[in-house]
């Protein structure tokens, strides 16, 4: 068998420059018909019903429910929006609901709602490609960096939520809540989100009528804002 020898290269020729490789890219077709590169986004990526049609879609506790329906990331979105409302009735600050609203933003980007507990495994990468998605959606909707002091109320409605949806949705008990999951507070018993949209307390939405919802406070608090 033979084997061809390499060709010569030619007096005076200039040296191949090696093939540089194509840039990474990782395209996602939204359904609008817009397209997000998830490693470098940028502000004017999506629409609005892209961002509320991905939350829909994107489930918390893993996908796993004890209903028909896991539970969304934008149903649990306007759920923590809703205890801020219960918490601080005195308080109309538009741009703070919007930020409520939108904390999990990147994960509809994404379509992942990673666990908490599994993130730090996934390693610096993947936290530096979800604070590059966060700082897409901020730069787009206006939201400032959240201050030490409005971080804490935050978190509680964020932990609050999640005991509740491991005990109403999910079908932890209350002691597993705090003994195996280490949330220390305490699940609600009522769904603040009956009083506003009606239906079974605590029943995870389809998708559809969560995007729809999502995308409604969305606008509401959009053109609140506006000059």
């Amino acid at each position: 068998m033979r084997c061809s020898r390499p060709q010569a290269m030619k007096p005076g020729a200039p040296p191949r420059e090696p093939e540089r490789p194509a840039p990474t890219r990782a395209w996602v077709r939204l359904l609008s018909g817009k397209r997000l590169d998830l490693l470098n986004p940028t502000p004017f990526d999506w629409e609005d019903s892209d961002l509320a049609t991905g939350l829909a879609r994107t489930y918390r506790w893993g996908g796993h429910s004890a209903w028909d329906l896991p539970l969304s990331v934008a149903q649990h979105s306007l759920l923590v929006l809703a205890l801020r409302r219960l918490w601080h009735p005195a308080v109309d600050d538009p741009r703070a609901d919007l930020r409520e609203l939108l904390h999990d933003a990147d994960e509809g980007l994404l379509g992942f709602d990673c666990i908490s507990v599994v993130k730090p495994f996934l390693g610096e990468t993947f936290r530096l490609l979800t604070e590059s998605l966060e700082r897409a959606v901020a730069l787009r909707y206006g939201l400032a960096p959240w201050t030490a002091s409005e971080w804490k109320p935050h978190k509680r409605a964020d932990r609050v939520a999640a005991a509740s949806e491991a005990v109403h949705v999910v079908g932890w008990t209350n002691r597993e809540v705090r003994a195996t999951l280490g949330i220390a507070h305490q699940p609600l018993t009522e769904d603040p989100l009956t009083a506003t949209y009606g239906g079974v307390p605590w029943e995870p939405w389809p998708p559809t009528l969560a995007a729809e919802r999502f995308l409604a406070e969305l606008r509401v608090l959009s053109l609140r804002l506006e000059p």
